[in-house]
């Protein structure tokens, strides 16, 4: 299959011309000259990957024992409750890489590759059941804790914000102090699942390079951080012999059976989760009956975000990790959960 029109730009082309041309003599007129202009990066150089250690301390792999599935994670920071992120479909733990080199100096963040997702492999790539996703949260959280996990702070974008309110309501993460959810809201998230399977199709699915994918999510408008493309996208490709290109590395449009689960009765399982709760919206998101009667009754705090896409977290990353901060710092969770000033742990007490 022939790739090149699907991933050429129109700046390809107009680099090309400008290469080509034969260089015009310089006007003799002072008046009709103008300056050269600086030296510009090519698209390649403003486009090239980034490497995750300049925003996570390291990477690790979380077996899952009696399975064969390994769950790649990336964490980062060494003191405070855990930030546990979430991403949503398509993308990868490196969504909250620009975000976690602020976050980490005030809590520890733990970014997973869920299943079909970036790094993680398991034995069923397709099964992204919400039953199913988080139980490998909850598995991953156990491999790397044990039976006494430190306090954590969920934190969903998207599909991560849906499966992030399925854990924290079974109540099955004894130290969870918080719960952040990202740009996802039951009914417009039900409402625009109709459309789900053309907007995967109308993608470019074939890149000829890793530079080719992130210049197109940025100027498809998918992202509009650059340098956050320039981290978290290289993860969500993978090469592709047979066409000898790069290609998508979740096969989303394979899951649809699953999409209706992720977000009906969300936003009842929201409110019922028993810890301080946080809404981030893109623009101005509908609120349904539930969540509007539930903000008036200051069952959860909400935010929206202006001036950004879908992909809050990457888009204003410093904006994301400072509201994430104050409403660690604003609820008191501390390492072992909610501080209450003046109250000595038994740990701390003097012999």
């Amino acid at each position: 299959m022939d790739t090149s029109n699907l991933t050429s730009l129109p700046e390809d082309t107009l680099e090309d011309n400008e290469q080509r041309a034969p260089q015009q003599p310089r006007p003799l007129s002072a008046f009709a000259s103008r300056p050269d202009r600086p030296p510009t990066q090519t698209s390649s150089q403003k486009y090239s990957a980034l490497d995750w250690k300049g925003f996570f301390d390291q990477e690790e792999d979380i077996r899952i024992p009696d399975s064969d599935d390994v769950f790649h994670v990336y964490t980062a920071g060494t003191e405070g409750p855990v930030v546990f992120c979430l991403h949503g479909g398509g993308y990868s733990g490196l969504s909250f890489a620009l975000s976690t080199s602020k976050i980490k100096e005030k809590a520890r963040v733990v970014a997973m590759d869920l299943r079909g997702h970036g790094k993680s492999t398991t034995e069923n790539e397709t099964d992204l059941s919400i039953e199913t996703m988080c139980n490998d949260v909850l598995a991953v959280v156990k491999a790397i804790y044990g039976d006494s996990p430190p306090a954590i702070v969920l934190v969903g974008h998207s599909m991560g914000g849906s499966v992030a309110v399925h854990v924290a309501a079974k109540r099955a993460l004894s130290s969870l102090a918080g719960l952040v959810v990202v740009d996802v809201v039951e009914g417009t998230a039900l409402a625009s699942l109709i459309h789900m399977q053309k907007i995967l199709s109308s993608r470019v699915h074939h890149f000829s390079s890793i530079e080719k994918a992130i210049e197109w999510s940025v100027r498809g408008g998918s992202l509009r951080n650059i340098d956050s493309a320039r981290v978290s996208v290289p993860t969500t490709l993978k090469y592709d012999d047979s066409k000898k290109c790069y290609i998508y590395r979740a096969r989303l449009e394979e899951t649809e059976q699953y999409w209706k689960s992720w977000y009906e009765g969300l936003s009842e399982k929201f409110l019922s989760c028993p810890v301080p709760k946080l809404l981030l919206l893109a623009g101005t998101d509908r609120l349904d009956r539930a969540l509007t009667i539930g903000q008036m009754q200051g069952k959860f705090q909400m935010v929206v975000v202006r001036h950004t896409g879908h992909a809050i977290q990457e888009d204003v990353p410093d904006e994301f990790a400072t509201l994430v901060t104050n409403f660690i710092s604003r609820n008191r969770i501390g390492p072992h959960g909610v501080e209450i000033p003046g109250l000595r742990r038994p740990s701390q007490t003097n012999p």
